[in-house]
């Protein structure tokens, strides 16, 4: 099975540049040029009806007259050629191009429609497109330079994938004085067709790929870009700078581009959920580039420092404390080292300063001692210029102890052309080197980063709680209605329904359409009360000062009943006013006022937020982002994330506020999102919270239609763990089969079962010979997105423990239109029908996704596997490109 099939991109075995010229001037020129440049192995072809050789090599005016087997385009020709370019390499069999024009959906309406029709050539024809208006594609182990980028950069293991062809050209530039290779420079332009998420799945298998650079300017598709990103972070470090974060910036890519671009603040806390880490500039970029290339990677975040001046460590702890990392505290048997190895007059502490007349081999004494110390994750070497010291000789002894530990090593030798030697040195021998103390902790930070959001991108959370389930039919029976009578606002007493309907404790609310109601509902809650106006035309009750608090005898309600309608009236003569909702006023004995959101990204779908609450939410701007579906761990690192949270715990005779209550609120926002894909937007403020319970004060709540034929959490940009697809059954013999989606939990379960397959059935089921799943191909098995691919797993209970039988799994190919199987069942439980159950949940699956044609390989020799799928009702033909296969497909 094969997820992408794009290879044609990266590894061609001939090529054909449509507008290649000798003139000088021409971008097909400037490509046929660079592939011959670039001594690339396969054969290369001009074709350009107004030449008869270009660059001393044939030059062929179409594809019938050249009458060879192509395997990738590059296209430079005038835009509207591009259709009808496309329908002549469909006609040859040819499965991949570059599209190099511009003058598409950059250039208005009318280069939006030329677009359009090339990507309509492209699917009609199979082919997939990248661009247009890109630089290419460059593979330097293969001596590809399919691009307009004039130097193929050194080989090396770090793929650059950017939206800007101008960014590519400026790293590889910057490459070269600082020892970075790579394995792959990928301009993908306007992404008309091939974008983020079809690279990102080759470059997560790509064997020559360590560590991955995105440059993003906008996405198109979330959930295609998400389950990519996921993909490939999982495998391998992914670090992505983001342009347009501001809106200068944001108008700049539309006018560029015609990109689509989300909120910042929003795509942050999409790649931490990924796994990934996010910088600013370019020059933390690069920097990501040297720390990450090294494959080293940090188990914390504690970090010692070791200097030849007091000034150059100052700053490295000071820029440490401010990133939040932890400067190491030494165990005393490294204390101990240190002290024999070190003058007396040394620091004593961290940083280790070991004084400006320090040999090299008293930093490779202090680096040896630190990298042993099991309570330091990394360690940084500054050196500055001063008299003594000898700046090549040290690096020397700082590139030898790093060689010898797991633990990454980061160097700094300041200066100019002192240190000029020894830093192409550092950087020759994988050993990052930076310019300043604050440039090289940032480089550590980002290791850091990535380990904390590794975590989080291992969570799989499930839409709904097993405890307590909710009432999602009535909260949606009650949104129907809002919206039958026209309205996409709810009133409080419908939103306050919809949070007790997700067991959101809520403060009862009674509307009252006069002053007499009101007093009545008053009495009956009993005094103090709290009335508020209510309407569904006001975003914020504050601003027709629509909320009075501590209200506490009749005649006050009654009297402030007609102040805050005849004044809100009066404000906003606009808006309707459906009366005064009157609450129990709640105690504010040890209350901390919090706030929970929800709004709609147009890009990444629902998110929800949480920080301080209150009439000044906006001005203090203090929140957390998080994508859901939520879990315990996530929802405890957006808390932590706050500058709220700090006071949470106990402080001024308050007792700690009840975080578990708080927790448990947000897991449920989290079940109202993946649940109820018409809530637009919601806003919980005041949320209070104190020792004892966390409740909803107030809550807004619009809602819309949802798109017609939209799948399952189709609204969301990551897809819930889908609990809803777990079966029981009952085998012949009497026991319990357990169908449900794998989880990356079961990677351990999943690796003894393919052990304990039989040589053959390996064979079968990866047409190769294995012994076991590499770890690259253990975490895709287990690691899923649920979205485009799907595992279901066979489990059986043994002695209180989980036994995994059998697996049967899809993965979608490109147009999403049909998905590819693969299924293995073990040898010792053959002939219980379990295979045939996996396909049958398998295929009723696939149709729910909305996949039309399921297809599969199977090999002549696998008689069993052949018996299920005609069982089953697949069709089974010959491959006529290889005997030994037979081809399965099944209309769903």
């Amino acid at each position: 099975m094969r997820l992408t099939d794009i290879d044609q991109l990266f590894t061609p075995g001939a090529v054909a540049v449509f507008g290649a010229s000798d003139n000088d001037g021409s971008i097909g020129g400037l490509v046929f040029r660079n592939l011959l440049a670039g001594g690339y192995k396969g054969q290369c072809y001009a074709i350009n009806p107004k030449y008869t050789e270009v660059a001393g090599q044939p030059c062929y005016s179409d594809l019938n007259a050249l009458d060879k087997q192509i395997d990738l385009a590059l296209i430079a020709t005038p835009g509207e050629c591009v259709p009808a370019i496309l329908d002549q390499c469909g006609s040859y069999g040819v499965k991949a191009a570059v599209v190099h024009s511009a003058g598409f959906g950059e250039h208005g309406e009318r280069g939006i429609a030329l677009q359009e029709k090339m990507v309509e050539a492209a699917r009609r024809n199979r082919i997939r497109v990248m661009g247009p208006n890109c630089l290419g594609v460059m593979r330097p182990q293969h001596g590809l330079n399919a691009s307009v980028g004039k130097d193929l950069p050194r080989r090396g293991n770090v793929a650059l994938v950017s939206q800007s062809g101008a960014i590519c050209t400026a790293m590889i530039d910057w490459s070269e004085s600082r020892g970075v290779g790579f394995s792959a420079v990928v301009s993908i332009g306007a992404a008309a067709d091939v974008d983020f998420g079809d690279i990102l799945d080759y470059l997560a298998l790509d064997t020559q790929t360590q560590c991955i650079l995105l440059y993003v300017e906008g996405v198109r598709h979330a959930r295609h870009f998400m389950s990519g990103l996921r993909a490939a972070a999982r495998l391998k470090p992914v670090v992505i700078v983001k342009a347009g974060r501001h809106p200068a910036g944001t108008r700049a890519i539309k006018s560029h581009t015609g990109g689509y671009v989300g909120s910042a603040e929003v795509f942050r806390a999409v790649t931490d959920r990924a796994g990934v880490v996010q910088v600013a500039n370019l020059d933390q970029l690069f920097a990501a580039a040297q720390v990450f290339g090294t494959r080293r990677r940090l188990a914390g975040d504690r970090i010692a420092i070791i200097t030849n001046g007091g000034g150059p460590g100052v700053l490295a702890a000071d820029r440490t404390v401010e990133l939040g990392l932890t400067l190491a505290q030494f165990t005393e048997a490294t204390r101990q080292k240190l002290e024999q190895a070190l003058p007396d007059y040394w620091s004593h502490g961290n940083p280790i300063d070991i004084i400006g007349d320090a040999p090299p081999e008293r930093y490779r004494l202090a680096l040896d001692a630190c990298l042993a110390d099991p309570e330091v994750d990394g360690v940084l070497c500054i050196l500055a210029p001063l008299v003594f010291g000898d700046p090549v000789a040290t690096a020397q002894q700082v590139i030898e102890a790093a060689k010898g530990s797991r633990k990454p090593v980061l160097a700094c030798w300041m200066g100019g052309k002192r240190v000029l030697e020894a830093q192409a040195l550092l950087s020759e021998h994988d050993v990052p080197q930076f310019d300043s103390p604050e440039a090289a902790v940032e480089a550590f930070s980002f290791l850091a980063i990535h380990q904390r959001n590794q975590k989080l991108l291992m969570q799989s959370p499930a839409p709904l709680s097993y405890e307590d389930p909710p009432d999602v039919e009535g909260a949606r029976l009650i949104i129907e209605g809002v919206m039958s009578e026209g309205r996409k606002v709810l009133g409080t007493i419908e939103a306050k329904a919809i949070l007790s309907a997700f067991r959101i404790p809520t403060m009862q609310a009674i509307l009252a359409r006069t002053p007499n109601e009101a007093l009545m509902a008053a009495e009956a809650l009993g005094f103090p009360v709290v009335m508020k106006i209510n309407s569904p035309d006001l975003e914020h009750k504050s601003d027709v000062d629509g909320v009075k608090l501590n209200i506490d005898d009749a005649q006050s309600v009654r009297r402030t009943f007609t102040e805050i309608m005849e004044r809100a009236k009066r404000l906003r003569p606009d808006a309707r006013f459906d009366g005064i909702t009157v609450e129990r006023m709640v105690s504010t004995r040890a209350a901390r006022e919090l706030m929970i959101g929800v709004f709609r990204d147009k890009i990444f779908g629902p998110v929800i937020l949480f920080g301080a609450g209150g009439t000044k939410v906006e001005v203090l701007g203090d929140r957390a982002l998080g994508l859901p579906p939520l879990n315990a761990f996530i929802i405890e690192t957006m808390i932590d994330h706050t500058r709220v949270a700090r006071l949470m715990g106990a402080f001024q005779n308050m007792p700690p506020m009840n975080r578990v209550a708080l927790a448990r609120i947000l897991q449920r926002v989290s079940e109202m999102v993946c649940e109820l894909p018409e809530i637009l937007s919601m806003d919980i403020n005041p949320l209070i919270g104190n020792d004892k319970e966390v409740i909803a004060v107030d809550v807004r709540i619009k809602v819309d239609y949802r798109p017609p034929q939209q799948p399952t959490y189709g609204h969301m940009a990551i897809h819930p763990y889908p609990s809803h697809l777990i079966e029981r059954a009952q085998l012949p013999d009497g026991r319990d089969l357990v169908i449900r989606p794998i989880r990356p939990e079961d990677a351990e379960m999943e690796q003894a079962f393919v052990r304990g397959l039989s040589e053959q059935t390996k064979y079968f089921r990866f047409m190769q010979a294995i012994k076991e799943l590499t770890p690259e191909m253990l975490v895709r098995f287990t690691q899923i997105d649920y979205d485009r691919e799907m595992a279901l797993i066979g489990v059986l209970e043994e002695n209180g423990t989980e036994i995994e039988v059998g697996v049967a799994r899809y993965m979608s190919r490109p147009g999403g239109e049909s998905c590819e199987f693969a299924i293995v069942v073990s040898d010792n439980h053959r002939n219980l029908g379990i295979g045939a159950r996996l396909m049958r949940s398998l295929m009723q699956n696939a149709r729910l996704r909305g996949f039309r044609l399921m297809e599969g390989e199977v090999l002549t020799a696998n008689s069993r596997m052949l018996a299920l799928m005609k069982s089953l009702g697949f069709r089974i033909e010959s491959d006529p490109q290889d005997l030994a296969v037979k081809l399965v497909t099944k209309v769903l």
